[in-house]
């Protein structure tokens, strides 16, 4: 069965995202609409999680090295800390503290697409380190980048979570492209990478026992229904997780149990499901060094060092122009 399409009258990117999506083949969503309030409360529940290892990881390797990063970031005097991706910051408060304890001379930049995420982490700074100048700023990583570019301040920039592994190789390479052009010989950037491992533990990590991924990937159709005024039945549909240890990806598919036929009213638009019927929704990748040291040079990039968790093989590397 094929969707009913007309010309839509689309004012916003998510309109115009959902729209292609949805009337592709096969379906995708982007994973950047899973945040919103909720999408945001559900994603601190997963991170919290003990099957979620990635946000221990992190956390473990920021809190045992934060002096030797706070020497690598303050090398060359003031810098402005840019995050992409802030979400709550509870990683990055690690660093936040030992700079604020040490009085060292930074602002802190969070660049998040949530307005709600970056209000709850503007609010909680302000009260828990109070003397740190944090300036957020709501939007896309490289729209929000462009904003800020023309500041004078050497940009030292944070992407932790495995947030690369987002992307594909080839729009990875684009990214990290496009992040070094933005970069100044003496800017630094911090980048997560979860590494390849027991591929069980990667499906335990995005396949919660308790649902809570699931309602997550679900959130996408949630802010449909609420935003655009379609009508998905959310209990119609199946979150699916599968991980390819050969390429390393780790996939999220919405799958629909039934035929089924939903509206969007917003865009003017039909779209017909057959039963079994996917919508992809994201890809987390997975690394091994070979791969990153790869990345690392079609970007223009050379990394300065590494640190690597204790268990699970995670990494954070840190890069400069080459």
């Amino acid at each position: 069965m094929q969707d009913t399409k007309t010309a839509p009258v689309v004012s916003t990117e998510f309109e115009k995202e959902v729209y292609s999506g949805l009337t592709d083949f096969p379906k995708h969503l982007s994973s950047k609409y899973f945040y919103d309030k909720k999408g945001d409360k559900l994603f601190q529940d997963i991170m919290a999680m003990p099957t979620y290892y990635l946000t221990d990881c992190e956390y473990e390797i920021l809190e045992t090295n934060k002096k030797e990063i706070t020497e690598l970031f303050t090398g060359f005097g003031s810098f402005d800390l840019i995050e992409l991706g802030a979400g709550d910051g509870k990683k990055t408060k690690i660093l936040l503290k030992e700079f604020s304890d040490k009085k060292i001379d930074f602002t802190y930049v969070p660049i998040d697409i949530s307005d709600n995420a970056l209000n709850q982490l503007h609010n909680s700074i302000e009260k828990e380190l109070p003397k740190i100048n944090i300036q957020p700023v709501q939007g896309t990583y490289f729209n929000a980048l462009k904003k800020i570019n023309n500041r004078k301040n050497r940009k030292i920039i944070l992407f932790l979570g495995s947030n690369i592994g987002n992307l594909e190789h080839d729009q990875a390479v684009d990214f990290m492209t496009n992040i070094q052009k933005l970069m100044q010989p003496n800017d630094l950037l911090f980048m997560g990478f979860d590494q390849k491992k027991n591929p069980q533990t990667i499906l335990d990590a995005y396949n919660d026992q308790e649902g809570v991924t699931a309602a997550f990937n679900k959130n996408v159709l949630a802010r449909i229904n609420t935003e655009l005024n379609a009508n998905f039945d959310l209990d119609q549909f199946l979150h699916w997780e599968v991980y390819n240890p050969e390429t390393g990806s780790a996939k999220s598919y919405l799958v629909s149990k039934i035929e089924q036929t939903v509206r969007v009213d917003r865009l003017d638009l039909t779209v017909n499901f057959n039963q079994w019927e996917t919508i992809h929704t994201e890809i987390s990748q997975k690394y091994d060094d070979k791969i990153i040291t790869w990345l690392a040079e079609q970007s223009g990039l050379k990394m300065m060092t590494e640190y690597k968790s204790q268990e699970y093989g995670y990494k954070n590397c840190v890069f400069k122009k080459a």
